[in-house]
């Protein structure tokens, strides 16, 4: 049986398993079972008793491994051993996911025909037609008030890219699941069957009546670009496409707090950019909006500069014209000499550590691929002074989830129409400040996503925004409940 190391730096145990192992009652057989599982370089967690008798024991172990087939070369291994039988195998993240994630409750309960009467029929047709007179109503007397749509065709889901509708609706659920645990925001996953641009749009509009706000998730680009600006135009709620925007803000908010550490000003900075995607350029509009003059950005044919012909297309167009003054052209690696900001929404293991020596004294190094960054953080430090990425299992987590419950839960209260740049960039603020001045750190640029004030900062934040900006009212007709 040939040793397997352990998890590594950079290598954690992030797949678990459950597994109901009987083997006979004989003193030396669970130490037996669990020699066989490190040697194979599984981590054993929680081991308890099922039952036992003097023939056979049963215990339920829990195993870390590396991924799936890891997980499956610890079970194979230990089903070798004489006397042990494998009775059921159970992945704890499938088991949070059977029979789905959200479901919905009544806020009212229906125990009489007095209760019946009030929420349906006959009393309901009063609303209804109160609805009818003043449409408006429908904020204060409807779900809409609080309901956000998670509507995507599955084609760009992290990590995994197109799987289609189906396969990325237990992404979705998630996703509406973080909208009511951190925002209090109802949301439904809406997964359509169509990559069509046109469909999509139709489709969204139709579904408008029904909700309040439209979070667009997972939509492949250029397409998602199309889709939100069209949906922006032509329907009077606000729409927010969380790949781009959510990055956006909570890189944002990081480099935020990183220039404190660095003692850097921001006009001042070089970005290099690696990936002119969705997320690639929200980054970069967002950065021009709080004065960043130096960014260049990168592709896969390398820098992006005004009257490129290679792999261009009308969003890379305007990339090229609003960034990179200087029409530098050549590989990422050249473009990140002298830099001071790398921000990486591209693909895995595309620096080495002497590219993050050539940058700027004291960089930033924002390396956001999943699961597996630009760069790991053990090779980027210590000559990074401040990394980040997009997984929890390092320090500094870039991660959206700081931005969209908060921000809709802002946008609802304050009844906007639009999320425009400057709610984007108070909400960024806001997530920034969360961190105190005694708190802030190397490793700590970032609040924690369990940091339930953040949310509620970010909410009061983008609503004064909202105000502000023109983008919202503070005085509505406020509807009363009888009309």
């Amino acid at each position: 049986m040939s040793a397997e190391p352990a998890a590594t730096v950079g290598q954690p145990t992030t797949y678990t398993i459950t597994v109901r192992f009987q083997y006979r009652n004989r003193p030396g057989m669970l130490g037996l079972m669990a020699s066989t599982i490190g040697d194979v370089g599984g981590n054993i967690g929680a081991v308890d008793l099922v039952r036992t008798n003097p023939a056979t024991i049963v215990r339920d172990i829990t195993i870390g491994a590396r991924d799936e087939e890891h997980g499956r070369q610890i079970i194979d291994e230990v089903r070798r051993l004489k006397g042990v039988t494998i009775r059921s195998v159970s992945d704890p993240v499938f088991l949070a996911h059977v029979g789905g994630k959200i479901e919905i409750r009544n806020k009212t309960g229906v125990a009489s025909r007095a209760d019946l009467s009030r929420v349906y029929t006959p009393g309901v047709a009063r609303v209804c037609l109160a609805i009818e007179r003043e449409p408006e109503a429908a904020w204060t007397l409807t779900i809409k008030k609080n309901t956000v749509a998670v509507v995507t065709d599955g084609t760009a889901v992290l990590g995994l890219g197109d799987i289609g509708p189906l396969a990325a609706m237990p992404v979705m659920e998630g996703k509406a699941m973080l909208f009511k645990e951190f925002g209090d925001v109802d949301a439904f996953p809406i997964c359509l069957d169509t990559k069509d641009t046109e469909e999509i749009i139709k489709t969204v509009k139709y579904l408008a009546p029904t909700f309040g706000g439209i979070n667009l998730e997972d939509i492949s680009a250029p397409r998602c670009f199309e889709i939100e600006e069209r949906l922006k135009k032509e329907l009077d709620i606000p729409i927010f496409h969380d790949d781009q925007h959510g990055t956006a803000v909570v890189v944002l908010a990081s480099l935020l707090n990183a220039v404190k550490i660095v003692k850097k000003e921001i006009p001042d900075l070089k970005v290099v950019i690696s990936g002119v995607g969705a997320a690639g350029i929200a980054c970069a509009k967002i950065f021009l909006s709080v004065g960043v003059e130096n960014i260049i950005g990168c592709d896969s044919r390398g820098a992006i500069y005004e009257g490129r012909k290679e792999g261009m297309n009308p969003l890379k167009e305007w990339f090229a014209k609003n960034t990179n003054q200087g029409k530098h052209k050549g590989t990422l690696q050249a473009a990140l000499e002298g830099a001071d900001l790398f921000l990486g929404v591209s693909a895995p293991n595309l620096l080495t550590t002497d590219d993050i020596k050539s940058m700027n004294k004291d960089p930033i190094v924002f390396a956001l691929a999943n699961p597996d960054p630009e760069i790991l953080p053990s090779d980027a430090l210590p000559h990074a002074r401040v990394m980040a990425t997009g997984r929890s299992d390092f320090a500094n987590q870039i991660n959206n989830v700081l931005c969209f419950p908060g921000l809709f839960r802002g946008v609802l209260d304050a009844r906007a129409w639009d999320i425009n740049e400057p709610m984007k960039v108070a909400a960024a603020h806001a997530i920034a400040d969360a961190v105190g001045k005694n708190e802030l750190s190397d490793e700590y640029i970032i609040p924690s996503v369990f940091n339930r004030a953040v949310f509620q900062k970010v909410a009061k934040a983008t609503a004064e925004a909202a105000y502000k900006s023109g983008a919202a009212e503070r005085h509505r007709k406020v509807h009363p409940v009888y009309i």
